[in-house]
């Protein structure tokens, strides 16, 4: 749970080394700062997804969501109804739980509430990230936290302002995700940049 050499002999996190997607995942995507209404709708609804799977079942869905949620419009999820619940239901390219697929719908809404009321979600998810001057390099996997008090105070946040499916770790598998922590280890190539 260290960093090893990748395909190309450069140094990364022990996880982004299981799979292709996790590779270009760890590469491209996650720890990098993220500021989009869309993109990061995406990623809470995704990690609600995961809640209970591997992050990699959901990589290989991504693409299948994204089609399967209009491409994150937050204006048409939060206007599906039953035949889109249906059809959502059905559909073999997502994960098919009808209480996550109620909650991507309710925090569709959530976001636009927000919208609505002046505030965004990226204003909103960024005020739990902490200070890079209070966190050191993590040097294992085994000293990353699944919880730490921001994302316990940002999943009481969210669930104040109508979102679900939103714990505490789902908080925070969303603020490495979207780039509110850098939890890349000391010695990734990525965690030096």
């Amino acid at each position: 749970m260290g960093v090893a050499a990748g395909p190309d002999g450069r140094p990364r996190c022990w996880w982004s080394l299981d799979a292709p997607e996790l590779l270009v995942y760890h590469d491209v995507v996650w720890g990098r700062p993220m500021h989009g209404e869309r993109e990061l709708f995406e990623m809470l609804t995704l990690e609600s997804f995961q809640s209970g799977l591997s992050w990699l079942t959901i990589l290989r869905k991504r693409d299948g969501f994204r089609r399967a949620f209009d491409d994150w419009d937050l204006e048409r999820v939060a206007n599906y109804g039953d035949r889109d619940m249906n059809r959502l239901l059905a559909d073999a390219s997502i994960v098919r739980h009808r209480g996550k697929i109620e909650a991507a719908i309710a925090n569709a809404g959530a976001t636009l509430a927000l919208h609505r009321a002046g505030e965004s979600l990226d204003e909103l998810l960024w005020r739990f990230a902490p200070s890079d001057e209070e966190r050191r390099a993590p040097e294992s996997g085994e000293e990353l936290p699944s919880v730490t008090p921001e994302a316990t105070a940002m999943a009481n946040e969210l669930k104040g302002r109508g979102f679900r499916f939103v714990g505490p770790t789902t908080a925070y598998s969303l603020m490495q995700a979207a780039g509110l922590v850098n939890d890349h280890l000391a010695g990734c190539e990525l965690r030096l940049r």
